[in-house]
């Protein structure tokens, strides 16, 4: 019987176990109607797993972008005087936003190492040919199916400029996901990212496609999430159009935004992936299903970042037990948003009844939060994140 159909039957919420495949918790929390198992991973439609061509991203290698090597691709450099150096090809100025898929060898998966929750074998069952992993709650993915897909949406607003102040937004995604019917479209994340005008680039890996599982891939290993940034630089160089740009974005600060199970990769590339100190803020949506050691750690040593973390009634319990750890180290905590965001800020948001879990990621305590994080973040002078022209609401 599918398991939606058994939560669906027993009037009970999806545990946090469940939900995360691989934390050990559990919840007794019931859920009112309209907001089923069913509502937070919707069954994926026909159309939905196969796009139309003119719906679909294609999937995009870096040589595509790379300047074709022809006498009309860069002006010739010319000389001012007879000993004048060379003037450099100044890049033009963007003239629309850039979303695409653009494949990572350093991206989640495909993952063949272990699950460090049980220190075995991620991919703990085969048939025949196909391997895969069984979830704590019993159910097989198949690695060619579910663990096999290294494309990460790439978003470069039309006004970002690598010459100034910016920042890297990492997004990972929630359960029964994917990055062009989901994070793209039904999130709006890329446009949540454009229209808070701030100098931000997005990457969104994909982890388990359209599956009610949190592995972190090639997140659990220690300097995986290094890995991914280092890679990234140089993809970002290229579809900035220039090249040269690898070294401001290989030092470029990093806001994660995890939603829902994606607090798996979050607390791992927090906890070993190898470049902490990079990451100057946390933004936690409907997310605190467990490892609370680890946001509680990361929090504690790294006071000159932010922390936010936005929360139903789902992962409520755990929110406040993880206000609970920072205020017995002396960590100041807030309850709203009211206030601007500042190095070492750290804000737990409760949102009220008739808030979906599964529409969180454009409507928790206000429309559009990743939105209104970043125009908050930008606005403080501290946090050395200056905020590009206009939105592209406003323009």
């Amino acid at each position: 019987m599918p398991l939606s159909l058994v939560l669906a039957q027993c009037g009970r919420a999806p545990s946090p176990g469940t939900l995360a495949a691989n934390a050990r918790a559990s919840s007794g929390d019931t859920f009112s109607s309209g907001d089923t198992f069913d509502d937070r991973f919707p069954a994926p439609q026909f159309r939905d797993r196969f796009p139309a061509a003119n719906e679909s991203l294609a999937q995009r290698q870096i040589s595509d972008f790379t300047p074709a090597r022809t006498a009309q691709s860069e002006p010739a450099p010319y000389r001012v005087a007879s000993l004048a150096p060379q003037i450099p090809y100044q890049r033009p100025t963007a003239k629309q936003n850039l979303t695409t898929l653009v494949s990572m060898k350093s991206s989640a998966f495909p993952y063949y190492g272990n699950n460090p929750a049980s220190d075995a074998p991620f991919l703990n069952i085969s048939k025949g040919d196909r391997r895969g992993h069984r979830s704590y709650g019993g159910r097989v993915y198949w690695q060619d199916e579910t663990y096999n897909d290294n494309r990460v949406l790439v978003h470069v607003p039309e006004n970002f400029d690598v010459r100034r102040p910016g920042v890297i937004v990492v997004f990972f995604h929630g359960n029964g996901a994917t990055l062009e019917r989901d994070v793209r479209d039904r999130q709006l994340v890329p446009q949540q990212i454009s229209d808070s005008g701030v100098n931000a680039v997005l990457l969104a890996p994909q982890l388990a496609v359209d599956a009610a599982d949190s592995s972190a891939g090639k997140f659990w290993q220690p300097g995986g999430f290094k890995r991914f940034m280092d890679e990234s630089a140089s993809q970002l160089a290229r579809l900035y159009g220039d090249p040269n740009a690898a070294k401001a974005f290989a030092n470029m600060p990093i806001i994660i935004v995890g939603y829902s199970g994606g607090f798996l990769p979050t607390a791992w590339s927090l906890e070993v992936g190898g470049i902490s100190d990079r990451v100057r803020g946390v933004f936690l949506l409907d997310a605190v299903y467990g490892e609370l050691d680890k946001f509680a750690s990361w929090i504690e040593h790294h006071r000159s970042g932010f922390f936010v973390s936005s929360y139903t009634h789902y992962t409520a319990r755990h929110d406040r037990e993880l206000m609970s750890m920072l205020r017995e180290k002396g960590i100041p905590v807030s309850e709203d948003m009211d206030g601007p965001l500042r190095p070492g800020s750290v804000v737990f948001v409760e949102t009220g009844e008739g808030i979906t879990h599964r529409d969180y990621v454009t409507h928790a305590w206000t429309e559009n939060p990743v939105k209104e994080v970043l125009v908050k973040m930008a606005s403080t002078p501290s946090m050395r994140l200056a905020a590009s022209a206009q939105s592209s609401s406003n323009r």
